[in-house]
């Protein structure tokens, strides 16, 4: 793997393809170990960007480094983050739904608060040709988190 730092910098930095490469990295690492969670603010800080790939990379790295929260960073953040269930992006939205249930088997606390928020989850927002598959994919991330519950 490249350097953490230069990762990360490629992530937020304006080349595409490098920055698609740095997430497949930096996710790779995230598996093996918590090394890419000491830049977790900086993912949270990502949140509020105005681009889309930076938020969709952001989601997908506070997913991937949840068994690293030692610090309860997404619990502390938990509403800023389920807020992305309805972003302005609807390929945004989708991906990150699609990891929550990763999500909450990381952070079983988390499972109700994730349900409920998917349960609130407003689609009207999205165009008719995108809102059937945000629906259904919030529908397959609920069935999965209460599967997931009760194999408790």
């Amino acid at each position: 793997m490249r350097d953490l730092e230069g990762c990360i910098a490629a992530l937020w930095g304006k080349n595409a393809s490098a920055g698609y490469a740095a997430l497949q990295e930096l996710l790779a690492e995230s598996r093996e170990s918590a090394a890419v969670y000491a830049y977790f603010n900086q993912f949270l800080e990502q949140l509020s960007s105005t681009n889309s790939y930076f938020r969709t990379r952001a989601l997908a790295l506070i997913v991937a480094n949840a068994k690293w929260d030692t610090d309860y960073l997404i619990d502390g953040s938990i509403g800023p983050i389920l807020a992305h269930i309805t972003d302005p992006k609807p390929v945004t939205a989708r991906k990150f739904v699609q990891d929550l249930p990763a999500l909450a088997a990381a952070k079983p606390d988390l499972r109700e608060d994730i349900l409920r928020a998917l349960s609130r989850a407003d689609t009207l927002r999205y165009p008719l040709s995108m809102r059937p598959l945000v629906e259904q994919d919030i529908r397959n991330a609920v069935e999965a988190i209460e599967a997931q519950g009760r194999a408790i």
